[in-house]
């Protein structure tokens, strides 16, 4: 729909939300707009899993774009944006150490 809802804040921008805490704005508004940096980022925070979340629909990062999160043996799980959110939720309720990555991407016209 164009937002997340985060602790009832509802948040109309991609963004970064750990279960340790950590919260930033992710600079990107469409899958297209992605590239390495981006992953670079999520790979400093040293999270067990990164779920990213790639917006409406499933689209895979660029193999490239991954390669330091591999390096740490960090696991990513990609999956569409409501369904990254779900399952953040799952496992930090678990009390495991996640980040969601999540593509918020404008409505079509909006």
């Amino acid at each position: 729909p164009g937002w997340v809802a985060i602790n009832n804040e509802k948040v109309e921008g991609s963004v970064v939300v750990g279960s340790r805490g950590e919260r930033f704005e992710w600079n990107c508004s469409r899958f297209d707009e992605l590239g390495p940096e981006h992953f670079a980022q999520l790979a400093a925070l040293g999270a067990e899993l990164i779920i990213f979340g790639s917006g409406g629909r499933i689209r895979f990062p660029q193999p490239a774009w991954i390669k330091p999160l591999m390096a740490q043996r960090t696991g990513v799980e990609t999956m569409d944006t409501p369904a990254a959110c779900r399952t953040y939720n799952i496992l930090a309720g678990e009390g495991r150490h996640v980040v969601a990555a999540l593509l918020v991407e404008r409505p079509e016209g909006g």
